[in-house]
């Protein structure tokens, strides 16, 4: 059974960190690129940032220069870490498994970014 669990979401006020964590079971973790998405309410769930099983990595470009995207193929994991946040990086945020067969989703972290 495929599991991705998402954790590291909360309240932090604007400017603060936070960092997501999203561990794998069930999967041959190396082989699938690994991605962060949100979703606003109201709005269409977008890319976050992705990371290859190569390592190579890309980011929206609202989160340029404040998110980083990190993996551990030893522990099947995939960090976020998320600095200088802001308002509108209010949604749940979702893991994301991705290879050339199979697609698989987490069940979300919500982050709230207010003061």
């Amino acid at each position: 059974q495929v599991q991705l669990v998402e954790s590291g979401g909360g309240l932090v006020q604007p400017g603060g960190s936070l960092r997501l964590s999203c561990t794998a079971s069930g999967i041959i973790f190396g082989i699938y690129s690994m991605g962060w998405y949100r979703q606003a309410p109201g709005k269409q769930r977008e890319l976050v940032a992705v990371i290859t099983s190569g390592g190579s990595t890309n980011y929206a470009d609202s989160v340029k220069g404040r998110f980083a995207i990190s993996r551990d193929n030893a522990k099947k994991m995939v960090d976020l870490q998320m600095d200088s946040l802001k308002p509108e990086d209010t949604a749940v945020y979702y893991c994301k498994a991705t290879s050339s067969i199979f697609d698989y989703w987490g069940q979300g972290t919500q982050v709230t970014v207010s003061s």
